[in-house]
This record gives C-alpha cells, structure tokens and sequence, in this order.
C-alpha cells in the first residue's frame, strides 16, 4: 500500500538506500567557529561562543533574554523550578507529548495531569484545558487548587508539536485567569510563528531543544527563553552550580545544576543559525511537495494550523486506523525509508499510569493513526 510513497521519498532525496527521518546539515561555518572555540582552549561552558548564541537566539525569537543549557531537557526542569514547582504540587501537560515533558516534571517531584489536544494542532486543547480548570478546581488565595488532590496546580506546559503551534493565546488566558505559569515546551517548534509571534514566547518562559534531530542542532544542547530579567538571572544561576561570581572562591548558595552549554555546542549553534531561515525555508518548500502528493492519495497530510507559519519540523500523515498504520510503519521501514509513530500516551507508561486525566478522545484518535515521515533539508 506504501509503494507510491516509498518511490515518492526516493525520489525526493535521490536515492534508493536508506532515508532518515531527520537528519542535520552542515552546510556552514560550523567547522571554522569548531575551530575557532579550540584554538580558544574555553571549550566548557564559558566562552565567547556561548555569549554569541544567548544574544543570537533572543534576537531571532523576539525575547529579552535566553539562557543556553546542555539540552531541552535541562531547560525545561530549570523552568519548573523558576516556577516554584514542588513535590506538593501539580503540573497540566499533554498526555500525546514526548517523554521528556514528564520526566522533567518528575523531576521536581511533582505529578503531571493530563489534558487533550487539539486534532488540527496536535497539541494541546484550549477548551479541554478550560473544561478541566472549571470541573476539577478551585481559586483559593490566587492559587489554582485541584478539588480532587487539593495540591497546587502550579504550571502548565503546552507542546508545539512537531513545529505546529498549538492555541497558545488562548491557553495563556486560561493559564492568566486560573493562576498556572505557563511554560511553553518549544523544543521542537524553532522558526515556527503564531499569530507572528514566535513560539516559546507567550508564556512566562519558553524552552527550546538543539538535540541532534531539531532544525539546528550541536548534537545537544537547549535553552530558557524570557522577557522576566529576574528569571533569566536565576536561571543562570542555578545552570551555573548556583556559585556566587568571584574571581578566585567557590562559594554556592542554594542547590545548583551543572546544566550550561559547553562553548563547543554554542560554537556550532551560531553557525547552524546562520542558516536557519534557509532551513526552514526549504523546509516549507518540502511540506509543500508532501501536501500536494498526498492531496491525491487516502493518506491526510498534515498542514499547519489556521495563524500559524510553521517550521515543518517534522512532516505527518494520519492513516486510517491502527492497523493501516502498523502495516505502513512495517513497509516503509523494511524499504529502509524510516518512519515513526507519534508516541505513546504519557497516561499509558508504567510511571504515569495513574495520573489524573481529562477526556483523551483526540490523543487517543491521534496515537494510533500518526505516522512521521523523513523531513531532512533538501539539499541541491
């Protein structure tokens, strides 16, 4: 059933051997700032490489400031704490999300709850989040209380999924009215524009991820993005070991994390940006190409969302039921074209499996038909 677009893929990348689902391209500078970062000898987490991409990344995405960590993961655990996320308290996410999200959570000893999402966006549902709040919660001292629980529902951390932006503004309304921070997981969604304003950057901080399969990479890496001067700063402090800046003594004051970006990372993320517009360009050109081959076939494409621009991170098809699905996955990866299915559900794995809920009916439709397929840069 997959022949045609086994052929399709071929075709697109010039070969008959095997195609990833995504893989980087450097095409730039990289080497030379490599070089460069070496020659420097400052090739931890102090550098000049590593001041360039903070100011750099802000920049491109509209924010006041961006803190470089060693990976989205990282970023996304020093969020919550920035959040004042406990072991008392609760944490909304989308069940259909990547692992990361919880393990973060998990981190901070908090519980995630779980929401729906959208079928158009595939992240997370403005009106199942709004639904949940008022069924399940109560306001009591400006704080977001779960009936069920009575913790504290501290923050709210939404996915652009696969690039696509998800209702963000609304959301943030919802967050706004009931309390919550909202911490936007934009790992995944670098490029990507909601309304014109890029994605990472509604809520009260934003994170990012460079892992080695995102739109620019350093093999790892990630980043706080904010507009709050006074979250910035303690972000970097306690990405830095919490140590007080001296010139010559170690004195720390409060728990810390040894979670800043080596120079050598931010040395290739600075090259990588460089071209990151024609990255997405191109990108876009190759959705494009997609849209229109699966315009004439049973399989939908997914597109971008209504006031989105995104950064096609990853192209999506959504196949019939669970079965054509499992058959598709099964001969376009013995044709070594690879592709994956979307995860699967937080609320399913051993760790979460008894996390409250709201109704999953879209997650649920989503996980057994969501198929991604190689999305690498065309290169001419």
């Amino acid at each position: 059933m997959s022949d045609d677009v086994i052929q399709f893929i071929q075709n697109i990348y010039k070969t008959t051997g095997f195609v990833p689902l995504h893989e980087p391209r450097f095409i730039g500078n990289e080497k030379k700032y490599l070089n460069e970062c070496i020659d420097s000898t400052f090739v931890s987490s102090v550098g000049k490489f590593v001041d360039k991409f903070e100011e750099k990344i802000a920049d491109y995405v509209g924010a006041n400031f961006a803190v470089a960590t060693s990976n989205g993961t990282s970023a996304l655990h020093v969020a919550l704490l920035l959040a004042n996320v406990t072991e008392s308290d609760e944490v909304i996410a989308q069940s259909l999300s990547f692992i990361a999200t919880c393990n973060a959570i998990s981190y901070c000893g908090a519980a995630p709850v779980f929401i729906d999402v959208d079928k158009d966006t595939m992240g997370m549902s403005p009106s199942a989040l709004q639904k949940f709040l008022e069924n399940n919660t109560s306001i009591k001292n400006q704080q977001c209380i779960n009936n069920k629980t009575d913790k504290v529902i501290k923050a709210c951390v939404p996915m652009h999924t696969f690039g696509h932006p998800c209702r963000i503004d609304e959301i943030k309304d919802i967050c706004d009215k009931y309390y919550i921070c909202l911490i936007e997981d934009a790992a995944e969604s670098l490029g990507s524009l909601y309304k014109d304003k890029h994605t990472g950057t509604f809520g009260q901080m934003g994170v990012m991820s460079f892992n080695g399969n995102k739109i620019i990479t350093a093999g790892g890496g990630g980043c706080i993005v904010t507009n709050n001067e006074v979250l910035a700063k303690k972000a970097k402090h306690l990405t830095t070991t919490a140590k007080i800046p001296h010139k010559w003594e170690y004195t720390h004051n409060m728990v810390g994390y040894n979670y800043r970006m080596p120079n050598l990372n931010a040395a290739l993320l600075v090259a990588q940006l460089e071209n990151l517009d024609d990255f997405i360009l191109k990108k876009r050109e190759l959705a494009i190409q997609y849209a229109d081959f699966f315009n004439h076939t049973v399989y939908d494409f997914v597109k971008e969302p209504k006031n989105s621009r995104s950064n096609y991170w990853l192209n999506a098809i959504i196949l019939k039921d669970k079965e054509w699905r499992d058959l598709f996955l099964e001969e376009t990866n013995s044709k070594v074209i690879m592709t994956r299915p979307i995860w699967t559900l937080m609320n399913k794995l051993t760790m979460f499996k008894n996390a409250q809920c709201g109704e999953l009916t879209n997650s649920e439709w989503l996980e057994q038909r969501v198929v991604n397929i190689p999305s690498s840069v065309v290169v001419s």
